[in-house]
Parts: structure tokens; C-alpha cells; sequence
């Protein structure tokens, strides 16, 4: 290098680019690692001890959930909901969203409605299905016309409809979104091909619209899982801390061990359902991926 002259530097923009997003997600990472995985990490070592102290107890804490018979009412009760409404939803919200596309902006009124529900309150919910199912309630009232005496569903097996119910009506419209966005991504250009070469509603259905959504039905089936887990509220306030037999799900039994500081119960089941979600999220995406081979 001759006197005089400055050193030049090459900047590498590609590297900075790397950099660059890991900045960006810096702040979520931390607030994850902070609120999720440090606590998780912590529940997990805790259900190995006993509730008081540090005494190692080895595999003590999850036999005792699993022999306990509110867990069993609770996970039975738990897959049993999660079994009946998920393919529900999901059906009947890919049927409305379908029907929607179809009508154009005809539709925007009928998108309104179905989203209603994700704007009222959750409390303001409750209340109305209180009173519509109560042994006083509208529905009763109707049937007392056709000389039917209705049953009190909140205090029979009818509890567990009702809650599926609300949870339809809850989670229908925030469905109906994302297949939405789904079926707008699919090119317009694939069915008019098809149709010319005489294919028909079904079989556009079946040859197009059906492998193209394949990661939207993943992203709905997650979220709509997600949601699954948070009826408990609903639940709650509905039939509060000991409902029927029917609708008592995994909330619930974790509420109650909750007020009871059962610490030791409460982190073995709460490590016991984050392994059985953790396997069946993974499952689902090792699906995904071998149907997009």
C-alpha cells in the first residue's frame, strides 16, 4: 500500500442481511424465552420433586395423575371434544368459506355475521347461551309449545353439546378467514383449464382445490386446536368450577389443583399434555410435508 493512500474496507452485505432478521426477532425470542421456556424448563424439574422441598421423586408425581380418576374424566372427556369438533369445524367452516367465494362480494354480509361472534364478549356469550339452555330457557320455552318438556342440559349430558356448540359458533368465522385466504391464493387459471378439458364442480374440488390447501388446512387445524384448549372459559362460566360429568375437561382439573396448590399433580399433567401436543403437532407436520412429496 503506498503512503498517502486510505485502506478500503469491502462491506458484505449478505452477511448483514443474515444478521439483519435475528435482530428483528430479537425481542420475541426473549420475551419467548423469558415467559415460556424458562418456566416450562422449570415445571418440567419440579415434577420430579415433591410439592415442598427438593426431594427427588422420580416417576411418583405422574403415576399419581395418571391414576387419578378426575384426570382420567378429564382427558377422556378432553379427546373425546377435541375428536367430535375439530374435523366439525373444520368442515363446516371450509363449506362456508367455499360457498362465500362463490358469491362474491354478495357475501360480504353473510362474512359480517360469521365473524360476529369473535367481537362480543366472551361474558355477554355465556349469558345468552344461559338463557337460551337453562330449564327456563328460550329453548325449553319453544318445545313447552309442541307439549315437549325439555331437560336441564347444563345438568345432563347435553352439557357436552352445548359446549360444542358454542365453540362452533365461536371459532366458525376465524376459520372461514383462513380457508378463505387459502382458496383466494389458488390461481383462477387452473379451473377454467380444467373445465375445458370437461371437469367438473367436484372434480376441481378434488384435483385442485383440495391439494393446494394442504397448508392452509395444517395452519387451521393448529389454530383451531389451539382455540380447542381455550373453551375452558366458556365452560366456566357457564357451569363454574364442578360442571356435569360431561363437559368436565382438562381446565378445569387444572383450575381446581390450581386453588388447591397441588403443585405436584399440576406439573407432571401439565408436562404429561405439552409431550402428547408436542408429539401430535409433529406428526401432523411430518403429514404435511410426505403429502407436498
Amino acid at each position: 500500500m503506498q503512503p498517502g493512500t486510505k485502506r478500503r474496507y469491502r462491506r458484505n452485505p449478505g452477511g448483514r442481511k443474515n444478521f439483519l432478521p435475528w435482530i428483528l426477532l430479537a425481542p420475541s425470542l426473549l420475551g419467548v424465552g423469558i415467559f415460556t421456556l424458562i418456566p416450562f424448563i422449570d415445571v418440567f424439574r419440579r415434577s420430579f420433586q415433591k410439592a415442598v422441598g427438593t426431594g427427588f421423586v422420580g416417576l411418583e408425581n405422574y403415576r399419581t395423575v395418571i391414576e387419578n380418576q378426575a384426570f382420567r374424566l378429564a382427558a377422556g372427556n378432553t379427546g373425546k371434544f377435541l375428536l367430535i369438533c375439530l374435523p366439525l369445524l373444520l368442515g363446516l367452516s371450509l363449506f362456508v368459506a367455499l360457498l362465500l367465494e362463490r358469491l362474491g362480494r354478495k357475501g360480504n354480509l353473510l362474512k359480517s355475521g360469521f365473524l360476529l361472534p369473535m367481537a362480543v364478549p366472551a361474558a355477554s356469550v355465556v349469558l345468552f347461551w344461559q338463557l337460551f339452555f337453562d330449564r327456563e330457557g328460550i329453548l325449553n320455552h319453544i318445545l313447552e309449545i309442541f307439549h315437549i318438556q325439555g331437560p336441564d342440559y347444563m345438568n345432563s349430558s347435553g352439557a357436552f353439546g352445548v359446549l360444542v356448540a358454542v365453540y362452533i359458533w365461536k371459532n366458525l368465522g376465524y376459520d372461514m378467514i383462513l380457508w378463505l385466504s387459502g382458496l383466494l391464493g389458488i390461481p383462477e387459471s387452473l379451473y377454467e383449464a380444467a373445465r375445458i378439458d370437461g371437469a367438473g364442480e367436484v372434480q376441481c374440488f378434488w384435483f385442485i382445490t383440495r391439494p393446494l390447501l394442504v397448508q392452509t388446512a395444517f395452519l387451521t387445524g393448529t389454530l383451531s386446536l389451539v382455540n380447542a384448549f381455550k373453551v375452558f372459559r366458556e365452560a366456566w362460566m357457564i357451569a363454574g368450577n364442578y360442571p356435569h360429568d360431561s363437559i368436565y375437561m382438562l381446565q378445569n382439573l387444572f383450575n381446581n389443583w390450581f386453588t388447591k396448590l397441588d403443585m405436584q399433580k399440576m406439573t407432571a399433567g401439565a408436562v404429561m399434555l405439552a409431550a402428547v401436543l408436542g408429539i401430535f403437532l409433529i406428526l401432523c407436520q411430518k403429514a404435511e410435508e410426505r403429502w407436498k412429496q
